[in-house]
């Protein structure tokens, strides 16, 4: 497992944050302090400084390193001239288990004697500045802040003691054997995280929890057997839940959906294609005896801080995809429009590549300050979902050139999607036919 390192800059009253570039590929948009990975061939060599000998040198020398190359801070040179007047290690956070890249990170609360202007990297930061912890909450706690759950802690601990210098274990605090995991980077949005039957490289369809003032909507619950199903149901237990949701009508979004209304008594909802494309592919009688609710564009369907949450219709991937927003589009919950694990499907009777088109460019054009897939981690504005547009229009130039040049739809797989697992061929086929459906173009 590779090692990583934060600096907390404290003085006074205040705290040193910044908040990750949109466009960066690990944690955009992120609200998070100064660090970075352990290099393996990072400087062994020890300090004799009484604040830092008792650390391991290559945190220490990882740590020196980030704050140069981030804000330009020679923390070595502060320590012998006296700006640091104390370095602790508060904490520590190891990525769990069900994420492929997993570190464990290691935070160093730094005092200084005054409230340094650094000169942050513009290139890793959007925003960055001094703020009491208090503060900071308190725009987590409006949704107006995405944060990793160990930044979140690391600011709860600090908001009620900034001279806090004890180890705290920010590890996620679940029970694997019977409980999923559950993280809220954004207040308000509860996110678990079941294995379910999607489709690979990812193996889990995040299941939200969204509301408040007694329409608490649990949205796309679909574990994939009925272990998880069980672990699912004692991690909802400490929250009410008056709504099962349903985004589309694919099953890794819907899967034990119906036992679970059942179970909590409570109704479902989805659009009206959702609802018939069920019936037809599954059973007439797929929804049983449960209480059905039908949703269209602009329908409020609960609230979060009093804010309402509004449905959109977003076809595309597939005709009745509906995603959520609040009116002040703190975040906008896309489903599978894209993801961070893989990569969408269009394709089959469902999907229409000029309405994912179309999709993706209304979601950009309302301009929300956070993205939430289906599939993967939250993410910092729509630059995703402006830089998968124009990937798809490059791949349909790229089409329709081949076309242009006689090119079987077979000879267009394998140059487009060289090397791609021929278990995967039939999901790009079907990606290719919407392309060529768009363009008007028949060839075999």
């Amino acid at each position: 497992m590779r090692k990583s390192v934060s600096a907390i800059f404290v003085h006074n009253q205040k705290m040193f944050f910044i908040t990750r570039q949109n466009y960066l590929s690990v944690f955009p948009g992120y609200t998070a302090f100064p660090g970075g990975k352990v290099d393996k061939n990072e400087n062994q060599d020890s300090f004799d400084h009484e604040l830092i000998k008792k650390y391991e040198p290559e945190l220490i020398h990882a740590l020196s390193r980030e704050c140069k190359e981030e804000i330009n801070f020679d923390l070595i040179e502060a320590l012998d001239i006296g700006d640091i007047l104390d370095i602790q290690m508060i904490g520590i956070a190891v990525t769990p288990e069900f994420n492929p890249y997993r570190f464990k990170n290691y935070f160093f609360k730094i005092e200084l004697d005054s409230e340094i202007d650094f000169d942050v990297d513009e290139n890793e930061a959007v925003h960055s500045g001094w703020i009491k912890p208090s503060e900071l909450i308190e725009k987590y706690n409006q949704s107006e802040l995405l944060a990793v759950p160990p930044t979140v802690g690391i600011i709860k601990t600090l908001c009620d003691d900034i001279n806090y210098k004890n180890e705290l274990d920010l590890s996620l605090d679940y029970k694997p054997d019977n409980e999923v995991p559950m993280i809220q980077s954004i207040y308000g949005v509860k996110q678990f995280l079941p294995l379910s039957n999607t489709f690979p490289p990812a193996n889990r369809t995040n299941c939200f929890l969204i509301g408040d003032n007694g329409r608490s909507i649990l949205v796309d619950p679909s574990p994939k057997n009925k272990d998880e199903y069980k672990k699912l149901m004692t991690s909802l237990k400490p929250f009410s839940v008056d709504e099962v949701f349903i985004t589309h009508h694919h099953p890794d979004h819907h899967e034990y959906s119906i036992e679970m209304a059942q179970d909590l008594n409570v109704p479902i909802g989805l659009s009206n294609w959702t609802f018939t494309q069920i019936k037809k592919k599954w059973s007439e009688d797929y929804f049983q005896d449960r209480e059905v609710k039908f949703y269209k564009e602009g329908d409020v369907i609960t609230s979060v801080n009093n804010v309402d949450i509004t449905v959109y219709e977003v076809p595309g991937h597939d005709e009745g995809q509906l995603g959520l927003a609040p009116t002040n589009m703190n975040w906008f919950l896309v489903g599978d429009l894209i993801q961070t694990v893989g990569t969408v499907v269009i394709g089959g009777e469902e999907g229409d590549m000029s309405k994912y088109f179309t999709s993706l460019q209304k979601v950009i054009n309302l301009k929300p300050k956070f993205i939430i897939p289906s599939h993967g981690i939250s993410l910092g504005g729509t630059n995703k979902l402006e830089m998968t547009l124009k990937h798809r229009k490059m791949r349909e130039s790229q089409i329709e050139d081949l076309c242009s040049d006689g090119k079987t739809k077979d000879e267009i797989l394998s140059i487009i999607y060289e090397g791609l697992d021929e278990r995967l061929h039939k999901y790009a086929m079907a990606t290719i036919d919407a392309h060529l459906k768009k363009l008007k173009i028949d060839i075999n």
